[in-house]
């Protein structure tokens, strides 16, 4: 597996986590402390929206370079 397609599956594979551990805070039984889940909700939410950008540009990065 050439460097290029692994920054690309643990790019997707981080999104994955991120968006589902968003939805995991929102689903939560309140432990008494309903504004943590949502702020931590919002931001997995956030930070996957994020890395979504993140790999449409690395993959406009990539696409003139060779795989090793």
């Amino acid at each position: 597996m050439s460097l290029k397609a692994f920054h690309i599956f643990f790019i997707i594979v981080s999104i994955l986590f991120l968006l589902g551990f968003g939805l995991w805070f929102f689903i939560a039984q309140p432990s008494g402390i309903e504004a943590l889940n949502v702020f931590g909700g919002l931001l997995s939410f956030s930070l996957g929206g994020g890395l979504i950008l993140y790999a449409v540009r690395v993959r406009r990065k990539f696409k003139n370079i060779p795989t090793l």
